[in-house]
């Protein structure tokens, strides 16, 4: 529960100190004195949104400082998962207001603003005017059934919601693979074309035109090269006048001249190795000449093969390299296209599997929601005569609608004041009065259903009196039994029925100030007897010790 709230240089505060009661803590004062600032700064403290203009005229920043009894162990995890000390059975939540910007700390640790959403959550359900009318929208009424059944539904919810994201990220994934199927058929097949036309063309190598080039030019030129390489081997080993028979005769020669000087032994042995070597050239020209034919039908298969080829570079890439990778590429795509094609298959029926899936829990949730809303709406019923609306008749409206991240249930809340008019839409209903019980009959059934510490009402008994208010104090006293209850009031017969009694002041000397007190019992009987009467009189404070007491 809230245990101390401290502001400092606050809107219109200066220094405030204040020490909350378990049960119900009562705020009054006169119009216009500033009693929602103190809830505004526990909202604040909470993560709501700051600005600047929080600052009291004249002051660098704003300080408040709002302090939490935690005697449950709930939260230890929270510890855990944001890394910060365990103060024992108090938690104490800073927030500073700077012209800049603002800082939230956590038992001295620095967090944000998720982190003491989360405190939020658990601890203070904050009902305001604004909240009054985000109640009567529909779109908040799925929540609120879904959290007063969430002790049976929320495992239900949470299973749906596991299947919703996976069937989400499936339906993701098969859009993503039918974009990227979007070949025409035509597309594809000259796809299948071009690989063909690139396989058929069976590319031996990257330089087989090179190779094929150096053949050719040798068939072309076989009869030149065949009488160059056949000339000089009857040069070098045939004719009276041939190198070789030179190179003998000098052999001789060097021969005789080695017996004479045997140091020319070695020059010898280089002459015949000489020799050696021109007789292998010989040899090699004679077989190589003739080896030489004026082969047209291979010279002609060649050019075809080469005339191919060269089309294929022209059409795909400039080289053989380059042809062998559109070949590549091409592939890939129609691989990646009949791939996808598969996956595509897969994924729908993975997608079906799912959507069934998703229809059954759906049904389920709705069939639980549906025992919920009766039961929700006989007790809210039953709330509403106690708050003197004896004829309202609530109604909870499930209809079935798209499946949705909630399932597939459109919850709308219903209701008739009158006898004679059929229920309609809680946003439709017109008096200020009937909505605050409506409300605040909503609130003390959700309150007992949660888990929630402290429960905090900004002027909830607007637009009702007499009888009416009997009933709203009855009820926030009984709920006051198992709740903290901070509860801003202009009814006497409530204020009179608190644990705690704040007055809220406004004063304007050289500046405006306002100040709370604690009321003493004394001081509370005026107070009650102000609210009731108007101005303290002894029949005004006589009708507030009978409230009271």
């Amino acid at each position: 529960m809230l245990a101390r709230l401290f502001i400092k240089n606050f809107i219109l505060i200066d220094e405030l100190s204040l020490e909350f009661d378990k049960g119900l803590n009562i705020i009054t004062g006169e119009t216009g004195a500033g009693k929602s600032i103190m809830i505004n700064a526990i909202d604040i403290a909470l993560g709501a949104k700051a600005s600047k203009e929080l600052i009291k005229t004249g002051e660098a920043k704003a300080l408040i400082e709002l302090t939490l009894s935690n005697t449950t162990g709930k939260l230890n995890s929270f510890y855990e998962n944001y890394g910060i000390d365990n103060l024992g059975d108090e938690l104490v939540i800073t927030r500073e207001i700077t012209p800049s910007g603002s800082r939230i700390k956590v038992n001295g640790s620095m967090v944000n603003q998720d982190a003491v959403r989360v405190l939020r959550e658990i601890f203070v359900d904050i009902h305001s005017q604004h909240e009054m009318y985000s109640f009567m929208k529909p779109k908040c009424h799925i929540t609120l059934l879904d959290n007063y059944a969430k002790a049976t539904l929320q495992p239900y919810l949470d299973e749906y919601k596991l299947v919703w994201q996976n069937y989400l990220s499936l339906k993701n994934r098969l859009e993503n693979i039918k974009n990227s199927n979007k070949l025409t058929e035509a597309q594809i097949d000259f796809l299948k074309f071009q690989i063909k036309e690139i396989e058929d063309a069976e590319i031996k190598s990257e330089n087989e035109d090179e190779e094929l080039t150096q053949e050719i030019n040798v068939l072309e030129n076989a009869e030149k090269l065949k009488e160059l390489s056949g000339s000089i081997s009857w040069a070098i080993s045939n004719d009276d006048e041939s190198i070789i028979e030179g190179l003998s005769k000098i052999r001789k020669n060097l021969s005789a001249i080695v017996a004479l000087e045997p140091s020319l032994s070695e020059t010898e042995s280089e002459l015949i190795n000489v020799m050696d070597s021109v007789k292998n050239i010989a040899s090699v020209l004679r077989d190589y000449s003739q080896s030489l034919d004026n082969d047209t039908e291979r010279l002609n298969l060649l050019q075809e093969r080469l005339f191919l080829l060269d089309k294929l570079k022209r059409k795909y890439g400039g080289t053989l390299a380059g042809v062998m990778d559109t070949l590549f590429e091409c592939q890939k795509e129609l691989s990646s296209v009949e791939t996808n094609e598969a996956d595509e298959i897969q994924l729908q029926k993975d997608l079906e599997d799912v959507l069934e899936k998703l229809n059954k829990l759906a049904a389920e949730i709705t069939e639980k929601r549906k025992t919920y809303a009766e039961v929700l709406s006989c007790m809210i019923s039953e709330k509403l005569a106690a708050l003197e609306l004896p004829k309202a008749k609530f109604l909870i409206d499930i209809k079935p609608t798209e499946l949705n991240q909630n399932g597939a249930d459109n919850v709308e809340f219903l209701i008739s004041t009158n006898i004679s008019e059929a229920p309609k839409p809680l946003v439709k209903v017109a008096s200020g009065g009937e909505i605050s019980r409506v409300m605040l009959a909503l609130k003390v059934i959700f309150a007992q259903s949660d888990d929630i510490d402290t429960v905090i009402f900004d002027e909830i008994d607007t637009g009702i009196s007499g009888k009416a208010a009997q009933s709203v104090a009855d009820e926030v006293k009984e709920l006051a039994k198992y709740r903290q209850i901070l509860m801003i009031t202009h009814q006497a017969i409530i204020a009179s029925r608190s644990d705690r009694h704040f007055y809220v002041a406004k004063s304007q000397e050289d500046s405006t100030k306002v100040s709370v007190k604690v009321l003493s019992a004394e001081e509370k009987i005026n107070a009650v007897a102000e609210l009731a009467g108007g101005v303290l009189s002894d029949v005004s404070i006589e009708f507030a010790k009978t409230l009271i007491h």
